[in-house]
């Protein structure tokens, strides 16, 4: 009787803690949302610190992993841009655009581990949206909404992760992508070996020194995980963990599969044995008359890393592509060959230290993305790649310091100049002619600006030509034409004016 009554006692007492636990737990939650609000009203340090919000004065920083771009460093971006652009044209693409924020239900479970990073959005009227972690997946979407069977597109705008930010690095939170992806069913490699050329012409245009882009098969390492005993439910959680071989020695991945993921330590090391492994044809070779050959998954990727290799050696780049079986990239939806390009030369910043920026480019196949859209699940096999041009930046932006090189930040053509006063009007009426001639000309807004300041202007600004009027060359219905850089003047009549510097300045693009 005595212990039935301490039982009951024991169980009420039990009972009360717990109500008690989850009625604090609850108190300090809502505690935690005021004081969360009240850190926002008064700013980030509370109002009391020279950087917080003091008698309403705005905290003057970007968000972080964001920045800000000076002109010097838009007119590298422009540049790179148009390069890539030129590239994607020459090989017969066509763009889209698509909204910046997506269904967040349209971007869950195609990331895998990373779907962590994605950025959710407060609910906007019923919808509950998210910011797009890449450009990949809301082409998919789009082809899938729009019945798309076959189309060879470039897509270049900002996307956003919730990642751990090094702006020296080029890793943000929001940052462009530039993304060529091929969709249609076509006969086996070709579209694939076009991205990995793409990739090269890219990165050697750019000129951010000496790169390899690493290439393999997920039917090539789901075939080494049957062999070397994984369970297929296995597969993805397993290949994640590989994926960290780029940034972590063998034995933390080794580490984190047995210790974290469960994966049987005789299975792990005979993993190891493969994923070590790099080379060409001649591994593919050694490969296929292994017992991983007799795999029939194996087999098929292997049969497709060949003639991959081969179509890339006819595309002259085969001398930059490694076959890498460490490479496994992390995302869920790819289905067959996958590449990463990653730099091999040290680039060092104006300091002299090392800059660490990790994969520039990556992409592959991923046949089942479209039709896990589509209401009928009408597959559309695609395959592409992304440029990771924030990385390639903060190593241009490295050598441009070090350089110590004058970038031009505009495209101006010709100033127009007076050497007195009181022509206004008639500095006006010669810009308006050039520009009306799609000649990339200004004047200064001063009314009465002084000759030397202007001619300053010109050469700190790097325009090549000058227009130089006075009340005498107005008179005798003349312009002096002045060469900023040789400062030679020649005189050129007012209605010759447009076909004298035409000439010039198409002899000198």
């Amino acid at each position: 009787m005595l212990c039935t009554m301490l039982r009951r006692t024991s169980r009420l007492s039990f009972g009360y803690h717990q109500l008690l636990s989850r009625f604090l737990s609850s108190k300090i939650d809502e505690e935690v949302k005021k004081l969360k609000a009240l850190k926002l009203e008064l700013g980030e340090d509370g109002g009391s610190s020279a950087g917080g919000n003091q008698g309403g004065k705005v905290t003057l920083k970007t968000a972080k992993g964001t920045r800000d771009y000076n002109p010097g460093q838009m007119a590298i971006r422009e540049k790179v841009f148009t390069k890539i652009i030129n590239i994607f044209k020459l090989h017969g693409a066509e763009t889209i655009e698509t909204p910046v924020f997506e269904l967040k239900e349209v971007l869950t479970g195609k990331y895998g581990e990373d779907s962590k990073l994605i950025y959710d959005l407060a609910d906007q009227g019923g919808e509950i949206l998210a910011l797009r972690y890449d450009l990949t997946v809301p082409f998919a979407r789009y082809c899938a909404m729009n019945k798309v069977n076959n189309i060879k597109r470039y897509h270049i705008a900002k996307v956003y992760r919730r990642d751990n930010p090094s702006i020296a690095r080029g890793r943000l939170r929001e940052f462009y992508q530039c993304d060529f992806d091929i969709a249609g069913s076509w006969d086996p490699m070709l579209p694939d070996a076009e991205c990995v050329k793409i990739v090269d012409e890219i990165l050697s245009s750019v000129q951010v020194g000496k790169f390899v882009i690493k290439v393999n098969h997920r039917m090539i390492l789901d075939g080494i995980f049957e062999v070397c005993g994984v369970k297929s439910s296995m597969f993805r959680t397993i290949c994640s963990a590989v994926d960290k071989l780029d940034k972590s020695p063998w034995e933390e991945v080794r580490k984190e599969m047995v210790e974290e993921k469960g994966l049987d330590a005789d299975a792990a090391d005979r993993i190891g044995g493969y994923v070590r492994m790099s080379g060409g044809l001649e591994l593919v070779e050694k490969l296929l008359d292994s017992d991983l050959g007799k795999n029939k998954t194996a087999k098929q990727g292997l049969e497709d890393m060949k003639l991959l290799l081969r179509y890339c050696d006819i595309y002259n780049c085969g001398g930059n592509v490694s076959f890498d079986l460490s490479l496994a990239r992390g995302l869920d939806y790819y289905t067959g060959v996958i590449y990463e390009a990653v730099l091999v030369g040290e680039a060092r910043d104006a300091a002299g230290d090392l800059i660490t920026v990790g994969s520039v480019a990556g992409g592959g196949r991923y046949d089942g993305l479209v039709g896990m859209f589509d209401p009928k699940n009408r597959s559309v096999p695609c395959v592409g790649v992304s440029i990771g041009i924030e990385r390639l930046f903060s190593i241009m932006e490295a050598n441009l310091t070090k350089n110590s090189g004058k970038i031009r930040t505009v495209e101006t053509q010709v100033c127009v100049i007076t050497a007195q006063k009181n022509l206004i009007e008639e500095r006006m009426k010669i810009v308006s002619e050039l520009w009306q001639a799609g000649i990339r000309s200004e004047h200064s807004y001063k009314r009465n600006p002084k000759m030397l300041t202007q001619l300053q202007f010109c050469e700190e600004s790097g325009i090549p030509y000058a227009v130089v009027i006075g009340e005498s060359e107005l008179a005798a219905g003349i312009v002096k034409l002045r060469d900023i850089s040789s400062r030679e003047e020649v005189e050129v009549k007012r209605e010759e004016l447009i076909a004298a510097l035409k000439q010039r300045l198409t002899s000198t693009e």
